[in-house]
């Protein structure tokens, strides 16, 4: 079985990677929906994911009371900073979780259904798999977003035009 800091290795390196991608892109980009359908801007994607992580990680596993707009983080918008920090707040809050987890212990409390989580029970080692499953699915996203963007204002700026 893996290690705790190896699970903590890869699911911050996910995190990480989208922090990176948002704060690369500045306030103005990181704010943008590429023109694909039903895309999201960065800064909403990574929004989500501190939600799933928040939720999954810390109400789930942990058993803190979590508030969560799951709606909400899809639509949100705002200057980069402060959610870096909430990231890097996040982060530090997910290495405690993991380290306190019950692996094969139950979780502490059930999903919402409309969280569209895994479709079986699951032990608190399974919701953390679930969280690592968001974080690297949406950062892999996050590396096609950040390049349609790119790409989009290159063409704006007139810079693919040569």
């Amino acid at each position: 079985m893996i290690t705790e800091d190896d699970y903590l290795y890869f699911a911050c390196r996910a995190l990480d990677g989208m922090s990176g991608i948002v704060e690369g892109l500045g306030d103005e980009l990181a704010n943008r929906r590429p023109s694909i359908p039903g895309a999201n801007s960065p800064y909403a994607l990574l929004t989500h994911c501190l939600g799933v992580v928040s939720y999954w990680a810390g109400a789930l596993v942990a058993g803190r009371e979590v508030v969560r707009d799951r709606d909400a983080e899809f639509t949100s918008a705002g200057p980069v900073r402060p959610l870096l920090d909430r990231a890097a707040a996040v982060r530090d809050r997910l290495a405690e979780d993991v380290r306190a987890a019950e692996p094969g212990g139950p979780l502490r409390a059930a999903p919402p259904a409309a969280y569209l989580g895994p479709g079986r029970e699951l032990t608190q080692g399974a919701a953390l798999l679930h969280v690592y499953e968001e974080l690297a699915q949406h950062h892999g996203q996050m590396e096609v977003l950040r390049d349609a963007i790119l790409a989009e204002s290159a063409v704006r700026d007139g810079e693919g035009s040569r």
